[in-house]
């Protein structure tokens, strides 16, 4: 890792403020204009976490017997992936309360044009323990890797890689609730008139805690929210999705967890449809945002690398200890 990267890498996190600044004015601005409101602990749990995290980065950037760049992006880029989610959780509400027509029927026909049965999937995972345990786990790991991430990569020093994943996390994030707005979906189980009965080994736990929200937000009797509690209301396409291929692709350069990276994500993937009451065509949208999220953040990534070739700036160096003058002695 040379200073040119490590600058590098810090121009690109200062410019990744600029999409999470935007995400914020349209909170902002919502809150505003609507009666969407947010409980004040959770607001300020949430917030004071990225304040707290986001300031030690700074702190540590600046001040002139520190600039460790581990410290640094370590803190930096989790304040920010913390912020985004933040922010964006509630946008998915904000754009479910649209109320825009219900698009099941038309998913649930793509389903079936490419030959995927999603009923035959919620058997085979019913009746099948080992495979429903393993799903289980698998659509909760797309909690671990938001804070693993960070420390990963800057363990490796691929500083770069860190910000340019936290640009893709965001436009993924951005991308996916702008379509949900307009394809808005209740899921599988409710559109297929399932009843517990039909999979009495499964408790899609995930995908009732959006069954609860979803219609008294589409009606408007659900405005008072509370950023710790909230679950995402996306079912075109599945963010689960998208993030399983983000995160894989975060963590490849990291040598000592690219077949953990591989296999949790990949169960990830395949858990979705179920836990999440997703369509099969939810989770192929989602992986299509994340690869265009990853285009798209390694084209702005290009871009200020061929910026930086010709502007000087901000360097960070390794941190050492500061050294004590030398005492005077007088005989």
């Amino acid at each position: 890792m040379t200073t040119r990267e490590a600058a590098l890498a810090w121009r690109l996190f200062e410019a990744n403020w600029i999409p999470i600044g935007a995400m914020c004015a349209v909170v902002a601005l919502v809150l505003m204009t609507t009666d969407f409101s947010f409980t004040l602990g959770g607001t300020a749990f949430s917030f004071g976490f990225v304040a707290v995290y986001g300031g030690f980065a700074y702190y540590n950037a600046h001040a002139p017997h520190r600039r460790d760049p581990q410290i640094v992006f370590a803190l930096g880029a989790t304040a920010q992936i913390v912020l985004i989610t933040v922010v964006m959780t509630p946008m998915t509400y904000f754009a479910a309360a649209l109320n825009f027509p219900l698009q099941d029927a038309p998913l649930d026909h793509l389903d079936r044009a490419m030959g995927l049965d999603w009923r035959a999937y919620l058997a085979f995972v019913n009746d099948h323990e080992v495979v429903r345990t393993v799903l289980t786990i698998g659509y909760g790991m797309i909690r671990w890797p938001i804070f693993i991430i960070p420390v990963a990569l800057v363990l490796v020093r691929d500083y770069r890689r860190l910000q340019e994943f936290t640009l893709a996390f965001a436009l993924a994030l951005i991308v996916t609730t702008i379509v949900s707005a307009m394809v808005p979906a209740i899921g599988t189980f409710y559109h297929l008139h399932l009843t517990p009965a039909d999979y009495p080994n499964i408790e899609p736990a995930a995908y009732l805690e959006q069954l609860r929200d979803l219609p008294p937000v589409r009606d408007g009797s659900l405005r008072h929210l509370n950023l710790l509690t909230l679950t995402g209301l996306v079912t075109f396409p599945s963010f689960h999705a998208a993030s399983a291929v983000l995160y894989l692709w975060a963590l490849w350069p990291v040598r000592w967890l690219r077949i953990v990276a591989l296999v949790s994500n990949a169960t990830m993937l395949a858990a979705t449809p179920i836990h999440g009451g997703h369509y099969f065509v939810d989770v192929i949208a989602g992986v299509a945002v994340a690869v265009a999220g990853i285009v798209a953040a390694r084209a702005v990534s290009r871009r200020v690398e061929t910026l930086q070739s010709w502007a000087g700036g901000f360097t960070l160096r390794p941190w050492r200890p500061r050294q004590e003058k030398p005492s005077l002695s007088t005989s």
